[in-house]
């Protein structure tokens, strides 16, 4: 089997002391594989509640993919200190805090809803997303730290299989519930107080929905806080923001970093335009509960992928393994773009499969030999998840400058380009 790369020692000062610290807890892999499932839904469910806001306020595509800059902006503010918080807490707290977060911004889409302002919707989402945020800080160190580090892609791999899952799940049931009374009527063609009534009562499906959510939320914050104590031989190095930032120096940490900047962003902007995308005559010219329909075919390609790709990469190197996958995503995304009809809604839908592994894999190969700063890897690595905030409007912005959603999606292909490279790079030793 094809071993890691080292990229720390115990005399490296940027790491800990020790990279062979583990923690102890029995058992606690299934309330990992819990929290990996619910972040994994609650995010994909954005791409179904985009085209329903954009139906509801008239939004051009990249007025839309404010709906992902409101809920991946709170990575790159709430990263860091979500580490700071885990550092003080430990993993376990840090993850009730996170969860009871999250059910704060599903509660937040009541008044929301009750106004029909679209800007409160985005708030509701920022504050969600921060404590998806949190969550995400506890538990991708959490399932590195629970086994040797030479098998942690491929642990980490198989963790978020189950966050492909909620991907899976959360969009068959949103868009029954979300979006399958806009085939009824078209708001294009309302205005005044018939527009205002409309929004008003469609607006009341997205509130049912979180309100559901917040239920499940608040359940199994309940249940993460009655095992908090089960976590032992938890260690964390203190530091403050600079200390942190330091790690930055290291430049398989820093190329890491950036690939998951793009990784998440070309993911996020392919899966916010499928809708649309599936909608074109060019394409499927599907209607738009159908196309929502086609969603989960994205996502649950992440999900098979996963699954294989954690068998695999017990065997392959990940950085081989990283490499084609990104090169697989980019011939897709060119297949796609130049054919038309299913042969071009059905490539675009199958770069899901592609994406499977990159998330945990560029996470395990950039964070290697933190050790007890692991938490603050994360944290920093969590920042970097903006790229879901940044790279969809501008895609957005393509499409609509452009006039073609084939001509946007140039834009990821070049994210996949670089994630590549990085592959081939993290195949270097030392």
């Amino acid at each position: 089997m094809a071993l890691l790369p080292q990229t720390a020692t115990s005399t490296d000062p940027l790491t800990a002391t020790d990279e062979t610290d583990h923690v102890n807890a029995p058992g606690l892999q299934a309330f990992v594989i819990g929290l990996f499932f619910v972040m994994g839904g609650l995010t994909s469910l954005n791409d179904v509640v985009i085209p329903k806001l954009k139906d509801l306020f008239t939004l051009n595509y990249m007025q839309a993919m404010l709906v992902q800059t409101a809920f991946f902006a709170a990575y790159a503010l709430i990263g860091i200190p979500g580490a700071a918080l885990v550092r003080r807490v430990g993993y376990m707290r840090g993850a009730v805090f996170g969860l009871l977060t999250m059910m704060a911004g599903c509660l937040l889409f009541i008044p929301a809803s009750s106004s029909a302002i679209f800007g409160l919707f985005l708030f509701a989402l920022f504050v969600l997303a921060a404590g998806v945020t949190v969550v995400q800080v506890v538990a991708n160190p959490l399932v590195s730290m629970l086994g040797p580090p030479d098998t942690a892609p491929s642990r980490l791999t198989f963790a978020q299989a189950f966050n492909s899952l909620g991907t899976v799940v959360f969009p068959i049931a949103g868009s029954a519930l979300i979006l399958g009374s806009l085939a009824n009527v078209n708001a294009d063609q309302l205005t005044g107080a018939a527009l205002d009534a409309y929004r008003m009562a469609e607006t009341q499906t997205v509130v049912r929905t979180y309100i559901g959510l917040a239920i499940t939320l608040a359940i199994v914050a309940g249940v993460v806080w009655m095992n908090r104590n089960r976590l032992r031989g938890e260690k964390h190095e203190a530091g403050s923001l600079l200390h942190s930032l330091d790690l930055l120096r290291l430049p398989r940490f820093r190329f890491g970093t950036l690939c998951i900047f793009l990784y998440v962003g070309a993911e996020v902007a392919i899966g916010s335009l499928i809708v649309n995308y599936l909608e074109l005559q060019s394409t499927m010219g599907l209607a738009q509960k159908a196309a929502g329909d086609h969603i989960p075919l994205y996502w649950g390609g992440a999900l098979v992928g996963r699954f294989i790709g954690a068998a695999v990469m017990r065997s392959v190197d990940p950085g081989k393994v990283l490499a084609a996958n990104a090169a697989g995503a980019i011939a897709l995304i060119a297949l796609s773009a130049n054919t038309g009809g299913m042969l071009a809604g059905y490539s675009l839908l199958a770069v899901g499969l592609m994406n499977s592994i990159m998330f945990p894999t560029i996470f395990s190969l950039a964070s290697e030999g933190l050790g007890k700063r692991a938490a603050e890897g994360s944290g920093l690595i969590c920042v970097a998840i903006v790229g879901g905030a940044i790279i969809p409007p501008v895609t957005g912005h393509l499409a609509d400058v452009g006039g073609s959603l084939q001509i946007a999606l140039t834009l990821p292909a070049l994210c996949y380009g670089v994630i590549a490279a990085f592959g081939v790079f993290a195949r270097r030793r030392g």
